[in-house]
């Protein structure tokens, strides 16, 4: 049976990197897949962008209300009729044998659904990727509801500038921790003007929380 995958880490774990490797390595093998992201995220608009320089165009954005399975499936049809046409699409695989989501973390709880019916129902393994938890240390609605839906449990890891490993995302506004706002503010690269100045760092437990003041979750 295919598999519902999350792999997840703190800002900087290489997420990114690690599934545009993962299409690589199916392309490599002669197998199809297809990308995908929020649209939320206008970080880098249509494309999966690795702080490593790489980046790959996503066949399809998931809108905020999008169905996610309806629209895997429609990728996924329009995909089937120029495998079938050879004057097209020479030699190409027949199917798509892998769904990878980068930023799966802006995914409302409904469309983790839509994605773990898509691996249980249709037959075809999805890996997303993306954070746990925001820069108030609280679970994103779409990371928790794959920390629930999840076959299988991934974690990246990367280090805090202590050099312990990194857990948490900080905020950074104008250069300054801060430990309130909305939840969704994307980085300074392709963020809204009102968002220009956001930028984020991996911190570990006890770099947190000396930034926070000792502070975790507002109660």
């Amino acid at each position: 049976m295919a598999k519902l995958y999350f792999r997840y880490g703190a800002m900087n774990s290489g997420k990114s990197t690690a599934l545009l490797q993962a299409a690589f390595n199916y392309e490599e093998r002669g197998q199809a897949v297809l990308l995908a992201k929020p649209s939320v995220d206008t970080k880098a608009a249509d494309t999966v962008a690795s702080r490593l320089g790489v980046a790959r165009p996503v066949d399809f954005l998931i809108g905020p209300d999008d169905d996610a399975r309806a629209r895997f499936r429609d990728e996924r049809a329009a995909y089937r009729r120029r495998a079938g046409d050879a004057l097209i699409q020479p030699e190409a695989p027949a199917d798509i044998a892998c769904l990878l989501v980068d930023e799966a973390q802006f995914l409302a709880p409904a469309q983790v659904d839509d994605l773990f019916r898509v691996a249980v129902e249709d037959g075809v393994p999805v890996m997303a990727y993306g954070i746990r938890t925001d820069f108030r240390t609280l679970a994103f609605p779409g990371s928790r509801r794959l920390l629930e839906l999840a076959h299988s449990l991934e974690e990246l890891k990367t280090i805090c500038r202590c050099g312990r490993k990194a857990l948490f995302n900080g905020r950074r506004v104008g250069g300054r921790f801060v430990f309130d706002g909305d939840q969704v503010a994307i980085d300074a690269e392709g963020a809204p003007l009102d968002n220009h100045n956001v930028t984020y760092e991996s911190l570990c437990g006890a770099c947190y929380l000396r930034e926070s003041g000792g502070e975790l979750a507002p109660r």
